[in-house]
């Protein structure tokens, strides 16, 4: 494990190894990116790097607490192996605390539930017994977490659990060093804490989960917060049907009249065998594969690698299918949430931003949730933009600029051209690129109806039919982010298709006035780390420029 001193700013890295892309999540006092090791030997990987806050202390403070989160996190591994997130480096500056973490093959909590807004109560129920085994393991070892919250929790697609923070409570004379909302009131106290507080915040997050918020809101200022946790009345939960009582005994402000964990266990264990795993899985129905099997094309002339552009016509042709249907109208639908950062894409896409940030490698990453969030073993992550002086003709050897006559224009491979265009009217547009013997492919799509939400299209609209093609995995979370200084949202995914197992990374973003475009590179899942591969993905998109019709 590696410690060094580290200072971050547009022209350096973490460490001298650490580039970061995109900003995860935040929580009061801590900010997660997803970011590549450039340190790993030739391929670069994808990692989670997390900045926080420490409070003002002496030097030896800030060295306990690398110290500390290494030693913990070391010995939760062993206890809980797949269940916590690796720490490969520690990195200390006065007044922070780098921590690196392996890339996580699942979504934030919180991400799910600013996604989602609530869970029903056997879901919640099902991610909150994984927790427990995790508290269990610590519990026995006599390790509290003690920095327990939404933000440390990543749910995998199989909603197993995997968590990180162990060591961050203790390392500092701080009672809470992030997410003040779901400290103890142990801990708004500023006493000693033990497992109770550990359950105190399994409660909290529970009652966050089915009532969309937490039990006690962050005011701004992390005292006025704790002092919040401490005096203000538990808001009876509305929402958490045979959960209510295990989470109100949860959130006894007395720690010695909480539940403990075996009462808490039956309670929860209860609840999902009362109601059946069907109801935790349960998926709503897709709205749009009648209307999308309705405008994909078909016969012999529909090229494989035609096929794999379009297989779900990119946020664009399959919303503005539905004003088809609704209106009479063809049309598309791609939308936009901004980020917080830069805007690379998730896993594994190399992902200039909005042309504020370096232009950086693309990493190889793992499925994830995203988001992603979160990518998995095998993605690769996205580059930063390259800065706003980079001239648009600056193109790697072997490209050149591609004008459509649609309007817009992109930097190809030279032996690229257009495979396939297919047009709804004047209201949406897909071209596919490739060249002969070249399994890749590069779509981009438009529309002039665009939805208002991006993540929400690639969510309910995109992903229902990607899901009928064999071995569709997602890979990490679909993630709001910006590009060209527009809001945006990506996603990526593998799938089968005529034999070969392809990876696709997607964007679509908003240009304004009901208008929107989303790419989409596709290429041999095997090749998808390949430096060239991750090279033309980071080309088309620093050298895309949009147009309209």
């Amino acid at each position: 494990m590696a410690m060094g001193r580290a200072h971050v700013s547009t022209h350096q890295l973490v460490a001298g190894r650490y580039r970061l892309l995109e900003i995860v999540q935040r929580e009061t006092n801590r900010i997660c990116w997803y970011a590549e090791d450039l340190g790993a030997g030739e391929i670069s990987r994808p990692c989670l790097v997390t900045r926080t806050g420490l409070p003002p202390g002496a030097p030896e403070d800030e060295r306990r607490a690398a110290a500390r989160l290494l030693r913990t996190s070391e010995a939760m591994a062993l206890l809980c192996p797949g269940r916590i997130a690796a720490v490969v480096d520690a990195v200390e500056e006065p007044g922070t605390l780098w921590t690196v973490n392996e890339w996580i093959d699942g979504t934030p909590l919180a991400e799910l539930l600013a996604e989602q807004g609530t869970f029903n109560y056997v879901r919640a129920a099902r991610i909150a017994l994984g927790l427990l085994d995790v508290l269990d393991a610590a519990h026995t070892e006599g390790i509290t977490h003690g920095e327990l919250s939404p933000g440390q929790v990543f749910v995998r697609e199989d909603q197993t659990v995997v968590v990180t923070g162990y060591g961050l409570a203790g390392a500092t004379l701080a009672p809470r060093l992030t997410a003040p909302a779901y400290a103890s009131p142990e801990q708004a106290r500023d006493q000693r804490i033990g497992p109770a507080a550990d359950l105190w915040t399994l409660g909290a997050l529970l009652y966050t989960m089915v009532e969309g918020r937490p039990p006690f809101r962050d005011r701004g200022r992390p005292e006025t917060t704790l002092k919040a946790v401490d005096r203000l009345p538990l808001r009876t939960p509305v929402r958490a049907g045979p959960l209510t009582q295990v989470v109100q005994g949860l959130l006894r402000k007395d720690s010695r009249e909480r539940l403990n964990r075996t009462v808490v266990r039956e309670a929860l264990t209860r609840a999902l065998s009362g109601a059946g795993e069907a109801a935790a899985t349960a998926v709503p129905a897709p709205r749009l594969r009648g209307v999308y099997a309705a405008v994909r094309p078909g016969g012999p002339a529909w090229h494989r690698r035609t096929m794999v552009a379009g297989t779900a016509l990119a946020l664009v042709t399959v919303t503005v299918a539905v004003l088809a249907v609704t209106q009479g109208l063809p049309g598309g639908d791609p939308g936009g949430d901004a980020a917080d950062a830069p805007a690379p894409p998730p896993a594994s896409a190399a992902t200039p931003g909005d042309g504020t940030g370096p232009d950086s490698p693309a990493p190889s990453g793992p499925p994830a949730p995203t988001r992603a969030p979160s990518p998995a073993p095998g993605a690769t992550s996205p580059p930063s933009a390259p800065p706003p002086s980079a001239p648009a003709t600056a193109l790697p050897p072997g490209f050149q600029r591609y004008r459509a006559p649609e309007g817009f224009s992109v930097a190809l491979p030279e032996d690229f051209e257009r495979l396939d265009t297919d047009r709804q009217g004047d209201l949406a547009y897909r071209v596919v690129f490739g060249a002969d013997g070249d399994e890749r492919t590069l779509a981009v799509t438009y529309s002039a109806r665009v939805g208002p939400d991006p993540v929400a299209v690639w969510r309910d609209d995109v992903e229902p039919d990607l899901r009928r093609y064999g071995g569709y995995r997602r890979i990490g979370g679909i993630r709001a982010t910006t590009y060209q200084g527009r809001e945006a949202a990506d996603m990526e995914w593998t799938a089968d298709t005529g034999g070969t197992r392809v990876h696709t990374f997607g964007r679509g973003f908003l240009l304004g006035g009901g208008e929107g475009f989303s790419l989409r590179w596709t290429t041999p899942d095997a090749d998808w780390r390949d430096r060239p591969n991750q090279e033309a993905l980071r080309t088309f998109l620093r050298t895309f420029r949009p147009g309209s019709v």
